[in-house]
């Protein structure tokens, strides 16, 4: 089972949605026994790098997630992927929940429109199980005005919007973060999702 960590600041349905689409087993769950008992987890998020943090932090869930992404597959989605960095700067200097080296600025290069909204191009960086069955000319969707700073060595894949943003970020263990949407960037999106799901033991 996939555990969607429901602490109010994430875009659960469609994610959930997707999930039931590939017949993939998920739950939208808010407590430490249902994320300790998933096989795997996925954190979404919308609205801003502070609130969600301390929503996240109000839900008691921060302790169980940093013990959790040691043993089993994680997914940050978007806002939820920015938070798995360790700091973030919307508004506010603002602790993440440091599962990956590196902060989340805004993204301010001039004559850009912000927020970076619609589809971009996958370029791949690194190896990833992620990216299994991914060719080189897919297409997946964002909305973001905030992107990651980290060492080229946790890209998986980025996009040029500007310059490089990260796209699809990682450990090298078993925590991931798409700051695309991967439940709403059609059929490449799902092949993410499918091959997020493969990594269960």
């Amino acid at each position: 089972m996939i555990a969607i960590i429901d602490y109010g600041a994430g875009n659960i349905f469609s994610v959930k949605n997707a999930l039931d689409y590939l017949g993939l087993e998920s739950e939208l769950v808010k407590d430490e026994k249902s994320v300790r008992d998933a096989d795997a987890v996925i954190l979404p998020g919308v609205g801003a790098f502070p609130a969600a943090m301390e929503m996240l932090g109000k839900s008691g869930l921060i302790g169980v997630i940093k013990e959790e992404t040691a043993k089993k597959p994680f997914l940050g989605i978007c806002l939820g992927m920015q938070m798995i960095f360790e700091k973030g700067y919307e508004f506010e200097e603002c602790d993440g929940l440091g599962l990956i080296p590196g902060s989340v600025r805004k993204m301010e290069e001039p004559d850009l429109i912000i927020p970076h909204m619609g589809w971009n191009k996958l370029e791949k960086l690194n190896d990833c199980p992620l990216l299994t069955g991914i060719g080189d000319n897919e297409y997946v969707y964002f909305v973001h005005s905030y992107k990651a700073e980290c060492p080229d060595s946790n890209i998986a894949a980025y996009s040029e919007y500007g310059g490089r943003v990260p796209a699809l970020v990682y450990d090298g263990n078993y925590v991931y973060g798409a700051q695309f949407h991967p439940e709403k960037s059609g059929e490449t999106g799902l092949k993410i999702l499918r091959n997020f799901a493969a990594l269960i033991r």
